[in-house]
């Protein structure tokens, strides 16, 4: 929430967070790609509410488990995997894999709906699968995730590093660039 206020926050919109909506409660996230999921919420939110809505959805696409775990990221481990599951199974899935083969990419979708409108754009990030974790910083695969250009995790980044590279933060700055249009032509 802090980095889409940040990126969105030149924008004449305000910004409601389903903190604002309790009872809308968990979404399940039954798409079969990270676009079918972050419409998904986006549509219900705005069902729910009446109000435009803005929704993500992200994964790790690994190249040498064919892009798994992907739409599965969050639960690659299982249902009620923690972020240590699902790096655990991980690196056992890569077992043996030599790094040059562990190229990886984080994608980002957004999806905005509002009416009839649905709108949707990516930030992806590549890099690599680490053989063991380094750095105690972030989440998810976060202390597994090697990014080349920095020659760090995204475990070992500071925040504000992180926010500037992230496939979170490049999709929403894509997405902000949409909404910018959108305001300009229609006031």
């Amino acid at each position: 929430m802090e980095e889409m206020a940040a990126i969105l926050a030149h924008l004449p919109i305000e910004i409601l967070t389903l903190d604002s909506y309790p009872e809308i409660g968990d979404i399940p996230e039954t798409g079969k790609t990270l676009k079918d999921n972050a419409l998904i919420k986006a549509q219900t939110v705005h069902d729910f509410t009446g109000l435009p809505a803005l929704a993500d959805d992200t994964g790790l696409e690994v190249d040498a488990l064919d892009g798994a775990p992907g739409v599965f990221s969050a639960r690659f481990a299982g249902a009620d995997a923690t972020f240590d599951d699902n790096c655990n199974k991980m690196l056992d899935a890569l077992n043996g894999t030599p790094i040059k083969e562990r190229t990886a990419k984080f994608r980002t979708v957004i999806a905005f709906v509002k009416e009839e409108e649905k709108l949707w754009t990516e930030g992806l990030v590549e890099g690599f699968i680490l053989d063991q974790r380094k750095g105690s910083g972030g989440f998810g695969y976060d202390s597994i995730f090697y990014y080349p250009e920095l020659n760090k995790t995204f475990a070992e980044l500071k925040k504000s590093e992180k926010n500037n590279i992230s496939h979170r933060g490049k999709a929403l700055r894509n997405f902000c660039k949409i909404l910018e249009k959108r305001i300009k032509t229609n006031g």
